[in-house]
């Protein structure tokens, strides 16, 4: 569909630089799409899955680390 949007330019152009988008349709469309998909993950978190926290809490293996399974480093006390 083809329409006409104010758009800033440099931005635009700064964002299809950065990931590699070959037009700028593409590039909006994909900016779309990850707000929409932020969108999502919002409302499911905000209706927490449906679970309880208690439910929640068990679905975690009680070892898991997040920020280590993220090759994140921290600080351990001495």
């Amino acid at each position: 569909m083809k329409m006409t949007m104010h758009i800033d330019e440099a931005l635009l152009d700064e964002v299809k630089t950065a990931y590699g988008f070959e037009s700028k349709t593409e590039t909006i469309n994909a900016a779309l799409h990850e707000m929409d998909r932020k969108a999502k993950l919002r409302a499911y978190a905000k209706s927490g899955l449906g679970f309880s926290g208690m439910e929640l809490r068990d679905a975690v293996e009680p070892g898991y680390d997040i920020l280590a399974s993220r090759g994140v480093k921290t600080a351990h006390a001495r």
